[in-house]
């Protein structure tokens, strides 16, 4: 049986068992998120184990600061609230409609299926997971060939604790992947590059797949006039060194003050230092995942060097390619034709683009692809109404990087070039669900007045409708 076989059978398994139950209790769906909760907490180390092993090195801190800590923190405040998004909301009608009443019904759409990245597995795998599961639907996970050892473990764990028309995890290279885009799930999530997005979504089009798009692009982080320097420095530098900057929303180049370069450069080469000591030998520094990705970086850097770029190395420390581990640099002296800001980095290289006026750092933005994230240091209310204002990103996070990704209540998703559509929170319980309009009619109503034939009743309803409606 080929891929496509294979995997069809198995969508077809899960819509026969989703059309016997079309509509879980929240019970049900409590029973299978807490699932999750002990698949992520009975196997930790063994998880923090296998993405190590994937990276050639990544510290368990960050594995639990960036995708455990988060995964739970979502089930819990998915545990709390999904009972109640799951309820039927009333709506007024209009005027001339009472006494009948309306309401919006959350439906499990059915089957959804979900295409994990490599960057962070487990926390982008579980959180559309999250979402779904407490929509009431089923998932198909593909997950990536560039981390195989957490990719069979959690197709492993996924089989202890789901039943496997509940939950069903797919590993296979891109050949597998493209059958899997080209599913007539009920809906499809991917998380990855722009390039990839858009073969997804011309393969979720021939079946009219609806699809969530979370790519990236190259999200800017602005230092305002009014900003806190030091502050600013040392969270850009947290938000870019995390994983080795291999984060979908990490900052990718800065804007900033054309006369405070010098200090931001050896401002971040203290931060540096104190952020990850000895970082030569320093196990909390991550590994480039693979070697087609580390090589992509050092040309990056290289080719901006060969164009005219100066290096700005945080730390006197040197690339150990054995090991996959690329020493965090600042690059100066970068302009639009070198290929380093036109593509996202996704690594610890930080280009900084010097600015005249904020004006200038506005417009520069504005004039490029929407990015994933934008963030903005400053001080000043006015000139931060401004700047959200005139730029559009799909989320930002004022005076700090990442955090908007991590807060239930927010929408996190692109717009344009880095996605479509949305999900965290009860803004990913909608995604998964189809929102049902209801419109029920009163025993008593006035519908019968407008029935043909049209005479004079018809005309006086007519003249009130239009004039009231």
């Amino acid at each position: 049986m080929n891929h496509t076989d294979s995997l069809t059978s198995q969508l077809l398994r899960m819509r026969e068992a989703h059309a016997r139950e079309p509509m879980p209790a929240w019970s049900t769906r409590a029973t299978r998120l807490r699932a999750l909760q002990a698949l992520i907490n009975e196997h930790r180390s063994d998880i923090a184990n296998a993405i190590n092993d994937d990276f050639g090195g990544r510290p368990a801190e960050e594995t639990d600061l960036l995708e455990v800590f988060p995964s739970l923190s979502t089930l819990r405040h998915t545990l709390r609230h999904g009972r109640r998004w799951m309820k039927p909301r009333r709506h007024l009608p209009g005027l001339l409609f009472l006494p009948a009443r309306n309401e919006v019904r959350p439906q499990p759409l059915g089957v959804v299926g979900v295409i994990v990245p490599w960057n962070y597995p487990l926390y982008l795998a579980i959180g559309p997971m999250i979402d779904a599961l407490a929509a009431g639907n089923r998932v198909m996970v593909k997950m990536s060939e560039f981390t195989p050892n957490f990719s069979a473990l959690f197709a492993n764990l996924v089989e202890r604790y789901f039943q496997p028309d509940e939950v069903h995890v797919v590993n296979g290279d891109a050949s597998v992947a493209q059958a899997f885009s080209a599913l007539p799930f009920d809906h499809l999530l991917f998380t990855g590059s722009t390039a990839v997005g858009r073969h997804v979504m011309r393969s979720a089009s021939a079946n009219l797949t609806p699809v969530t798009l979370e790519l990236g692009g190259k999200s800017p982080a602005i230092l305002g006039p009014g900003a806190r320097f030091d502050h600013a420095v040392e969270r850009i530098l947290v938000g870019k060194l995390f994983n080795a900057g291999q984060t979908c929303i990490a900052p990718d180049y800065v804007l900033l003050p054309r006369a405070r370069m010098p200090e931001f450069v050896a401002t971040a080469r203290n931060v540096a230092s104190r952020l990850y000591p000895a970082l030569q030998d320093n196990a909390q520094y991550a590994s480039i995942v693979s070697d087609l990705q580390y090589q992509r970086l050092a040309n990056l850097r290289d080719n901006a060097l060969r164009d005219g770029a100066r290096a700005e190395p945080l730390g006197d420390v040197r690339d150990q390619p054995t090991r996959r581990r690329l020493m965090p640099v600042i690059l100066t002296g970068v302009n639009d034709d070198m290929t380093v800001m036109q593509e996202e980095i996704f690594g610890p290289l930080l280009p900084l683009v010097p600015y005249d006026t904020l004006d200038q750092a506005i417009a520069y933005v504005a004039s490029h692809p929407h990015p994933l994230a934008l963030y903005l240091f400053e001080q000043d209310r006015a000139t931060i109404d401004n700047v959200l204002t005139r730029t559009l990103a799909g989320g930002v996070t004022i005076n700090d990087t990442l955090y908007h990704i991590a807060q239930h209540g927010l929408p996190f998703g692109g717009v344009g070039p880095s996605g479509m559509g949305g999900y965290h929170g009860e803004t990913g319980f909608r995604t998964f669900s189809h929102m049902k309009p209801v419109f029920h009619q009163a025993r008593f109503n006035g519908a019968g007045l407008l029935n043909p034939p049209y005479g004079e009743r018809f005309k006086r309803m007519l003249s009130i409708m239009l004039k009231r409606g």
